[in-house]
C-alpha cells in the first residue's frame, strides 16, 4: 500500500507546479523521485513525517491557506485526514470554494480508491 501511495501521489499532484505558482504555494515543486520520505516534496507538499508502511505527513502553505494532509496505514487499510487554517477573508473564501463545494472531500477520496486499485 506505501508503495502505491507514493506512486498515486507522485503521478496526481507531482505535476501541479503552474498551479503551485498561481497559489504561491510552498514548496512550489517536486522531488522527481518523490517516494514519501523526509524532507521530499511535491508541489505544495513537503514530507514532514515518514514511517513506511504506517504514517505519512504532507504539509504545506500557500497565499490562502496552511495545511496538512495526514495518510495512515492501519492494518491494511488507509485513511486520510487534513487539518487547514484560512486565514483572513481571502482564505473564508478559498475555504468556501474548497471545502464549501465539496471538492476536496471528492478529490481525496479518488486519491485513495487510486491507491486501493494500485496495491
Amino acid at each position: 500500500v506505501w508503495s502505491a501511495l507514493a506512486r498515486v501521489l507522485r503521478r496526481e499532484l507531482g505535476g501541479g507546479a503552474p498551479l503551485a505558482a498561481v497559489l504561491r504555494c510552498e514548496p512550489s515543486s517536486a522531488t522527481p523521485d518523490f517516494a514519501g520520505r523526509l524532507g521530499q516534496t511535491l508541489p505544495g507538499f513537503r514530507v514532514v513525517e515518514a514511517a513506511p508502511e504506517r504514517l505519512l505527513v504532507l504539509a504545506g502553505r500557500h497565499r490562502f491557506s496552511r495545511y496538512r494532509l495526514t495518510f495512515v496505514l492501519d492494518e491494511g487499510r488507509l485513511r486520510a485526514r487534513t487539518h487547514a487554517a484560512f486565514p483572513g477573508l481571502p482564505g473564508r473564501l478559498y475555504r468556501t470554494m474548497v471545502i464549501g463545494s465539496g471538492a476536496h472531500r471528492i478529490l481525496t477520496r479518488r486519491l485513495l480508491e487510486q491507491v486501493a486499485r494500485q496495491a
